[in-house]
């Protein structure tokens, strides 16, 4: 006998909000500020973000395998973006991964890729938009982390401009599919960012410097480094700072009834500012804890948020405030 309609419908229905479920669940397993920030969005932005944060992180997995050859992680990377542009099925990447990685030590990850048909499923419930949007990131990200798989060294990438192509690729892009997502689902927010996708590309390279300079003591204990060899730690914090004098100008982009999506760039950008600034304020250090935001910190900015996004003035108040040991390193 025939299972009726509505009991097929309600069924789809009930795996769908498991699928979801999941992803919220793995993204406060793996990503503490991203946890934070994604929920802040409009519920149908909410779930194309998430779900590219996830397919990014298990590409970032395997490019952090220090365990991986360098083809391991190249063959990898290719099977990953193979099913996700749907030319392979999920676990012809699953199996694999897991097996390459089975002395890995983040379980909480090992388990986002063992969940990959998941995460798959839920990319495939979103607009044809947003779908091609996701897969153009993921494309970009994967083929350009294969690319510097064997760039990994101590002494770090070449120069400026070999950085330069490494923060977008693994971060420039984000922003980039951050701007086609939030055009896709408001109108004025197009009008709004026509002829300003280099302020895109800037607020993800600036969220990525803070994790490269953030993370530098960890990346340096394992031998690689992603700084340029030939530029200086006060070099790099001038880059970043004027990277985040565009990603405000992207911010105030954003209209004020688009509340949930200001607050989301505000908050990570307003987070990197103050670890940047902190950073800033050492000649150096051997862990990032040492530099790392505390909990009370992070949430009594969160609740400042709140505020700060219906006023341009009190942002801009924020952020003159807050680089005040980045400015010292700003071009006079």
């Amino acid at each position: 006998m025939q299972q009726p309609t509505s009991s097929l419908n309600a069924s789809f229905t009930d795996s769908q909000a498991q699928d979801l479920a999941y992803q919220k669940t793995i993204l406060r397993s793996v990503s503490r500020t991203f946890a934070l920030t994604i929920p802040l969005l409009p519920p149908a932005i909410e779930k194309v973000v998430g779900n590219t944060y996830l397919l990014c992180r298990i590409i970032d997995t395997i490019e952090d395998a220090a365990s991986l050859s360098v083809s391991t992680k190249q063959e990898l990377s290719k099977l990953f973006l193979d099913c996700v542009l749907e030319r392979l099925p999920a676990q012809d990447f699953v199996n694999p991964c897991l097996l390459a990685l089975r002395d890995y030590g983040n379980l909480d990850e090992l388990d986002l890729i063992s969940h990959t048909p998941t995460v798959l499923r839920i990319l495939h419930t979103c607009s044809k938009k947003d779908q091609a949007a996701v897969s153009r990131c993921v494309s970009i990200m994967s083929d350009g982390m294969s690319y510097f798989h064997d760039k990994q060294t101590q002494a770090g990438l070449q120069d400026l401009k070999e950085f330069e192509k490494y923060c977008y690729v693994v971060a420039g892009v984000v922003g980039e599919l951050l701007t086609t997502v939030f055009s896709n689902h408001s109108p004025t927010l197009s009008k709004s960012f026509l002829g300003k996708e280099s302020l895109a590309i800037a607020f993800g390279q600036a969220l990525q410097m803070t994790n490269i300079l953030k993370d530098s003591p960890e990346d340096k204990a394992r031998g690689v480094s992603w700084k340029p060899a030939n530029m200086s730690q006060a070099d790099l914090l001038q880059i970043a700072y004027e990277k985040l004098q565009d990603s405000l100008q992207y911010i105030l982009l954003v209209p004020k009834q688009d509340s949930g999506i200001r607050r989301f760039c505000f908050l990570a950008f307003g987070l990197a500012v103050m670890t940047l600034s902190k950073i800033a304020q050492r000649t150096e250090f051997n862990n990032k804890n040492e530099i790392k935001l505390s909990r009370r910190t992070v949430m009594a900015f969160y609740t400042f948020t709140s505020v700060a996004i219906h006023s341009d003035l009190l942002m801009k108040i924020f952020f003159h405030h807050s680089s005040k040991a980045l400015r010292k390193f700003a071009k006079t």
